[in-house]
């Protein structure tokens, strides 16, 4: 592994000397006695990790050099982690620097383990902020709104979101519980015409059905016992905008008739009352059941589900998106982790468990157990344990030979051309392939090699 850089700033020769043996084991160490010097190695060499004495040439006696160099620094370079080395024993100018952006300090004479604690702790720091930054780099070009996904199955999904949201038709989200239904539904909203008009949901199995038309349609005063006053049901809400029927396969079929002619329409009638209003909603429907085997046994309208049915999306499972899982568990860990005491990160166990595991639950399961983790892990490193993905629950789905060898094959492939920056040839000769078959099985397992390899 490669070694992460250290410029160290110091006037005096003999602890130039003293700090770069102590230090060259971890960091590859660079020495500057001034602040040119300083300068151009920052340019040449771009080290996340400075060590800065604040008595340089030509005031060695003041710190006025050293804080001018500490303001170059960080216009420079400002995620660099500069950690002040001072002579002052009341530490007043260290404590000044931290407040113009130095990470730390420590005090003359030099301890040099207190030193390798500090830079052991700012080098974490830095690499959690360059992690942070390549995944926010990444989010940008493949997030879409809310919903995440670089998998070749979720660009499809967004692609049609794109087409369908200019237009005015009736949509069918299909998909297993957790998949993100509601979320496709709102980026379609978010992209029509109606987006600045209200995106109104209900879920259809979550209201009993005798409450579930006045929820709908909306009730007049005295239409019922506890009707005490005229209220709007959630299409008028929705009047302009959208209205999102979760769960539509849930929903009894004395009001899919009604449904129906809205759709047919346009037109409701609120409950006990004789007036119909003609509203202007687009419906946008979701279900995790097979509306056709329920239209088959009778129990949803067929005309019902070819209304609904203009354009269909059918959202993928989480264990059939490729790599967006470990993805997904970054997004969520640095989402829980945000204003806790001490950043996380997952560990090589934790990440591989992830991606062993068939996610049942789907993103809703992932983002749970990411945020059981943040709240009950005793350590930074989130473990298998800490997202209660201990061995003995997701081995078993391990046991299919074909799949585990695949899971192997896809791993090495990965950490073959990692080690050997994309270069083909290298990476099938450690595999023990050769490299036509190599190529065949990165288009096989979509490994991508680098531009530039």
């Amino acid at each position: 592994m490669k070694k992460p850089n250290l410029l160290v700033v110091e006037d005096d020769e003999n602890i130039r000397t003293q700090m770069k043996w102590a230090l060259v084991r971890e960091y590859e160490v660079f020495l500057a006695e001034d602040s040119e010097a300083a300068m151009l190695t920052m340019e040449n060499e771009h080290p996340p990790l400075v060590t800065l004495d604040l008595g340089l040439p030509p005031n060695p006696e003041d710190t006025s050099e050293g804080l001018k160099l500490l303001e170059r620094i960080l216009q420079y370079q400002p995620a660099t982690k500069v950690i002040v080395v001072t002579g002052n024993p009341d530490r007043s100018a260290a404590v000044k620097t931290i407040s113009l952006g130095a990470h730390d300090f420590f005090t003359k004479p030099i301890d040099i383990e207190e030193i390798k604690a500090i830079l052991k702790r700012a080098h974490y720091v830095s690499k959690l902020e360059s992690e942070h930054k390549t995944l926010q780099k990444k989010l940008q070009d493949t997030a879409f709104g809310e919903i995440i996904g670089s998998s070749s199955v979720m660009q499809k999904i967004f692609a049609t979101v794109r087409k369908v949201a200019t237009t005015d038709v009736s949509v069918l989200v299909t998909g297993e519980s957790g998949t993100g239904k509601e979320l496709v539904s709102k980026a379609i909203h978010d992209r029509s015409i109606r987006k600045d008009e209200p995106f109104i949901p209900i879920n259809c199995g979550a209201i009993p059905e005798n409450l579930m038309e006045s929820e709908l349609f909306g009730h007049e005063k005295g239409a019922f016992t506890g009707a005490h006053a005229q209220r709007k049901g959630r299409m008028e809400l929705a009047d302009g905008g959208t209205l999102f029927l979760d769960e539509i396969g849930e929903l009894p079929l004395s009001l899919q008739v009604k449904i129906l002619r809205f759709l047919q329409d346009h037109k409701i009638e609120r409950v006990g009352g004789r007036e119909s209003r003609e509203i202007d909603v687009r419906v946008i429907a979701a279900t995790n059941r097979d509306l056709k085997k329920l239209v088959s046994e009778g129990r949803f309208r067929e005309e019902l589900y070819y209304r609904l049915a203009v354009i269909t999306i059918d959202l993928p499972p989480l264990r059939e998106r490729e790599d967006d899982v470990l993805m997904l568990a970054n997004v969520f860990l640095q989402k829980t982790s945000t204003g806790t005491k001490r950043p996380r990160h997952l560990s090589r166990e934790a990440a591989e468990a992830i991606n062993a595991y068939k996610w049942p639950g789907n993103v809703r399961e992932l983002e749970n157990r990411i945020r059981r983790a943040t709240t009950l892990a005793e350590s930074h490193v989130i473990t298998p344990k800490d997202i209660d993905l201990g061995a003995e629950q997701y081995a078993e789905q391990n046991l299919n030979l074909k799949k585990a060898r695949e899971y192997l094959d896809r791993r090495y492939i990965y950490m073959a051309m990692a080690k050997h920056k994309g270069n083909v040839s290298k990476a099938a000769e450690e595999l023990g392939f050769s490299r036509p078959t190599l190529h065949h099985l990165m288009k096989k397992y979509k490994v991508k090699q680098e531009k530039g390899h």
